[in-house]
């Protein structure tokens, strides 16, 4: 197969600082805004990268489920491999891969854990199935065989049988506080539009356009 083959041009519309909000957030809510118009499959998915103990970068995807105190919002258990990285280096990364629009939103920042109180509340909103799954999984741990977790998924239905489930201690939100955000739309002949805001120690955004 030759990858040097694949190759499209980005014609879905241009950028300019007169269309740009002088607010980030409120930016990018239009433009998720009109991701989820626009019917895409999974508009708030996001790649989160955070880097290990040896320095090393990772990846994966997580959805996004607010937009709280000016920080984007994602839920996980707080054993998993990413909360142990958060918390030897709490800077990470978000990708917003809008593909079907040429879009890319990318966000440097400080991942900071959410309260108690507004993980129980996130908690209570989930499918009972997705908190029994909570409950039973450890996550970034090995397992031999599926058949061991569905063992303790049967074991946490028996115990909380139909009563409510609360908050597990090891489960909550994490709020990714920005100071850089570029939007990127795709351009013809890969000349791109690009702007990045940058908060300043003032509290105010500064925005300036980057070449391609």
């Amino acid at each position: 197969m030759h990858y040097d083959q694949f190759r499209r041009e980005y014609t879905a519309g241009g950028l300019s600082r007169e269309m740009l909000n002088t607010d980030p957030i409120s930016q990018f809510e239009h433009w998720l805004e009109q991701a989820v118009k626009a019917g895409l499959e999974d508009p708030t998915a996001m790649v989160l990268a955070t880097v290990d103990d040896q320095g090393s970068p990772w990846q994966r995807i997580v959805l996004l489920k607010g937009l709280s105190a000016g920080g984007f919002v994602f839920y996980t258990n707080y054993s998993s491999a990413k909360a142990a990285h958060i918390a030897r280096h709490g800077q990470v990364s978000l990708l917003f891969p809008w593909n079907e629009l040429d879009r890319q939103v990318i966000i440097a920042g400080s991942a900071e854990k959410m309260s108690v109180a507004e993980s129980a509340t996130y908690f209570a909103t989930r499918p009972r199935e997705s908190q029994i799954a909570a409950w039973a999984s450890r996550q970034s741990r090995p397992v031999s065989k599926r058949a061991l977790l569905l063992q303790e998924i049967k074991a946490m239905q028996d115990k909380f049988g139909q009563g409510k489930i609360p908050l597990p201690d090891f489960w909550g939100g994490y709020r990714v506080v920005p100071r850089r955000i570029e939007f990127w739309q795709g351009g013809e002949h890969r000349l791109h539009d690009r702007f990045e805001y940058t908060l300043e120690d003032s509290g105010d955004w500064a925005i300036q356009q980057l070449q391609p």
